[in-house]
């Protein structure tokens, strides 16, 4: 299976445009933020303590079954998680401090974090069989890589992104594509209902299914969620994942591919550059929601705030 991938891997080639499902969310969320950080080329490196965090754990996991299905378990809980997550957090911080110029986190914090999770990976290698088993499933492959055409037949744009980890049932033949997500609660009934944040793997099964030419009905999709957080005192017991199956059949993925369609034919030219011949809206949404973690929120000529738009 990991040869017959390999073999369909399609490289970028000079003169494609590059997008990512994070640009589709951006412009669904708000045209004017898309348009200022892409179109106009002003957006800005930012790390922080939740984005590095996650990063490094995803990092580590993806070792930990990395060397579980393809050497042993007994190896892959033989791994110092603590050494691994240490390592990955110091080298991740180091890195982002000299691209950004300064601190964005404090010893305090970065432990914290740290404890955080060294706590859930150790959750999960006690209790890796209820979400893992080398029995009847092998590793296809971590960070698989996604190129696939976007919009009309020739337009040269291009959808790139990575899956966390991907695993075959020997059995019935089925695929599995997880996504690894940190969070600080786990997602409530919001979150799960929020389309454009469940939608990424819906779209990923389609594009996964096409690149390499796999039954679409044999995929199955989930969301890994992994908790820095538990309640405390609570009375009844909690774990530290949660998964989240969206809802991802035929008529979901035709809608989804409509919009992200709709996204690249309005914004990119046939030759895959920019559009800047069309207006691109600020949706500020409601209470201002969609301006509180723009980076141009605070920049009156570049987004005038008399132009936002505020929905009810």
């Amino acid at each position: 299976m990991k040869n017959f991938l390999q073999f369909n891997m399609r490289e970028p080639k000079e003169g494609e445009c590059k997008i990512s499902y994070s640009q589709f969310s951006m412009y669904s969320t708000c045209p004017k933020h898309w348009e200022l950080a892409y179109v106009k080329g002003l957006r800005t490196f930012n790390q922080s303590i939740h984005t590095l965090f996650g990063t490094c754990l995803h990092e580590t996991l993806q070792e930990y079954l990395t060397v579980m299905y393809t050497e042993s378990i007994k190896k892959a809980d033989s791994i110092d998680f603590k050494a691994v997550l240490k390592d990955k957090m110091f080298t991740q911080y180091k890195k982002a401090m000299e691209q950004m110029g300064k601190h964005f986190s404090n010893k305090f914090e970065l432990n914290e974090f740290y404890d955080d999770g060294v706590a859930i990976l150790e959750w999960i290698r006690k209790r890796r069989a209820e979400y893992f088993s080398s029995k009847h499933e092998e590793l296809v492959g971590i960070e698989v890589p996604i190129y696939h055409p976007v919009g009309h037949e020739g337009r040269p744009v291009f959808m790139m992104g990575f899956l966390d980890v991907v695993i075959r049932n020997t059995k019935t033949n089925r695929i599995t594509i997880l996504d690894i997500k940190t969070s600080g609660n786990g997602w409530n009934k919001y979150q799960k209902a929020d389309k454009l944040k469940a939608s990424q793997l819906v779209l990923y099964k389609e594009y996964f299914g096409e690149q390499f030419g796999i039954d679409k009905e044999s995929i199955d999709i989930k969301y890994f969620i992994v908790k820095r957080k538990l309640i405390e005192g609570a009375m009844f017991p909690q774990k530290r994942v949660q998964e989240f199956i969206p809802a991802s059949g035929k008529p979901t993925r035709k809608k989804l591919l409509t919009e992200i369609n709709a996204f690249v034919e309005s914004s990119f030219k046939e030759d895959g550059s920019y559009n800047t011949e069309r207006e691109y809206p600020a949706i500020a949404g409601k209470n201002y929601k969609h301006c509180k973690y723009c980076e141009f929120a605070e920049d009156d000529e570049l987004c005038p705030m008399k132009n936002r738009i505020k929905l009810k």
